[in-house]
């Protein structure tokens, strides 16, 4: 299916050796991925990338040129490692200090006694960006040009993504239907396509997997944003699924 030219679009950029070395397991882009689809915006893009600034420009560089928003998790925090904030005010070409709504918050949250120079780390937003609430511990996230800077912390992520969602451009829901093949993958490949190149409206994918039994199968799932077109995939792969296994138990 080729994507509409008003689709709205988005990629993620994950940051953090932590995830790439294994030690932490990325809990965020599965969430984000539904969330955004779920309203009608196409995730379609992930990097991942090293605490190295080089290495976070360049990659959000490319994204925020690509797609209509760029979401970034990891690197916001209190400590030396985390220049999320200082890699984006790289790339938009624009200074970066505390922000005295951001200090603001963190004082009421904190006690401005405790206001030491790591807290103050997690007040410094680039200039001409908007703050994205953080109820859960204050320190906020922002928004610039076309990217949105979110914590890593899962339940943090999560509050600033409803934060920032009703200010989202979003388009049109895409619509899904799933149906088990009861049939190995390889099995229904050759008809899969021939009904998927019959329906260019839509995306047809086959995602194999292993019963409890020990039996392979395979789900297929039609999706589209147009429910006619929609049901009409469907109707065919039911179809051909009816069809298999009829011929199956002609054969048994």
């Amino acid at each position: 299916m080729t994507r509409s030219v008003d689709a709205v679009t988005a990629g993620i950029l994950v940051i953090g050796d932590e995830i790439l070395s294994g030690r932490t397991k990325d809990r965020n882009i599965g969430y984000i991925a539904e969330y955004l689809t779920a309203i009608g915006i196409d995730l379609s893009e992930v990097r991942v990338v090293p605490d190295i600034e080089e290495e976070i420009v360049a990659a959000l560089n490319a994204l925020r040129a690509r797609y209509t928003y760029v979401f970034t998790t990891g690197g916001i925090g209190p400590t030396h490692d985390d220049i999320t904030a200082d890699a984006v005010a790289k790339a938009f070409g624009v200074p970066i200090d505390v922000d005295p709504r951001a200090r603001a918050l963190l004082a009421a949250h904190v006690g401005e006694a405790n206001l030491n120079e790591a807290r103050l780390r997690m007040a410094r937003i680039p200039r001409g960006a908007e703050l994205v609430a953080n109820p859960v511990s204050k320190a906020p996230g922002f928004w610039i040009g076309n990217v949105i800077v979110m914590a890593g912390v899962p339940t943090i992520m999560q509050a600033m993504l409803d934060d920032v969602a009703p200010k989202l451009r979003t388009g049109k829901v895409m619509l899904s239907q799933t149906l088990p093949a009861n049939a190995r993958e390889g099995d229904i490949g050759g008809p899969l396509a021939l009904i998927a190149k019959a329906h260019p409206e839509v995306t047809i994918g086959s995602y194999p997997f292993i019963e409890e039994s020990g039996r392979p199968n395979t789900n297929l799932v039609v999706r589209s944003r147009d429910p006619e077109h929609l049901a009409a995939a469907v109707a065919d792969v039911r179809r051909m699924v009816d069809e298999f296994a009829a011929a199956r138990a002609g054969g048994a």
